[in-house]
């Protein structure tokens, strides 16, 4: 911005030239230029935006807010704007600000306000949270995860396990028709398609093993059926085994299994 207006001003370009060459609107850029040649001798300005206009809190206020945000998401209870904006007008109300009458009329902070914050705190952005259980947020604690680290040095200590002997287990759902990737179409099309194999798959249950030293596992299929057929992991990785439960999920027998598929693993890599 201070590159294009001081352009314009020196005259080595035009007001439409700057504005082409830089991507700047002819309207910004001219109040700028202006700015620049009413401004006296030794004012600054600022070739900036400036997201102070209309503040309600001061910067320390503001600062508690962020940092409220920040440990509600950190907590698994992160805010949603509306929320963040009536969390807002709570606290002007509590502090006793001034705040404009559209708050008071619709009993939350405006969207201009948000906005303005947002911009003003870089390190807070809009996320898609991923859905937590409350039994798995509430169970990640200081006691449970000493407990864990002081069983898994003892277990070290007794074994003296290698790094091809520790693996890392973990199971994910794949669903049988996979979401189409984008496509051209025409501008303005209300309705645009992708032939599939059905509009709404089976989802499949794949369990996965790496150890340290990335060698890994045929991967194990659990498919929502009664009785379980080879021809369903036709086509899978070479070595792959399945069995079918008709929900589809992780039990215990099946995780024994795995389990006895690990340890013939553990021989052959040892060999």
């Amino acid at each position: 911005m201070k590159t294009a207006a001081e352009s314009v001003v020196s005259r080595e370009k035009s007001l439409n030239s700057a504005s082409n060459d830089f991507g700047i609107p002819k309207t910004t850029l001219f109040r700028y230029v202006m700015k620049i040649k009413q401004a006296r001798d030794g004012e600054k300005i600022k070739f900036c935006p400036n997201y102070s206009v209309r503040r309600v809190f001061t910067d320390e206020e503001e600062l508690l807010l962020a940092n409220y945000i920040t440990n509600a998401s950190k907590l698994h209870y992160g805010l949603s704007p509306k929320s963040a904006r009536l969390l807002a007008f709570e606290f002007a109300e509590a502090n006793h600000k001034d705040v404009p009458s559209s708050w008071i009329l619709n009993q939350t902070a405006g969207e201009d306000w948000f906005s303005g914050f947002m911009k003003r705190h870089c390190s807070l952005s809009l996320r898609a949270p991923e859905a937590t259980s409350l039994s798995r947020a509430t169970s990640f604690n200081r006691t449970n995860v000493s407990a864990f680290f002081d069983n898994l040095e003892h277990v070290m200590e007794r074994n003296h396990f290698g790094a091809h002997q520790i693996f890392n287990v973990d199971e994910t759902g794949m669903t049988t028709v996979q979401r189409p990737n984008k496509v051209i179409a025409a501008r303005g099309s209300k309705q645009v398609g992708k032939v599939t194999s059905a509009e709404r798959g089976a989802l499949v249950t794949i369990c996965c093993a790496v150890n340290a030293v990335g060698n890994s596992v045929p991967p194990f299929f659990i498919f929502p059926r009664v009785y379980f057929k080879e021809m369903m992991i036709s086509g899978a990785p070479p070595g792959s085994k399945g069995t079918a439960y008709p929900s589809g999920w992780m039990t215990a027998e099946f995780f024994s299994r795995i389990s006895q598929t690990l340890c013939e693993s553990h021989q052959m890599f040892s060999r």
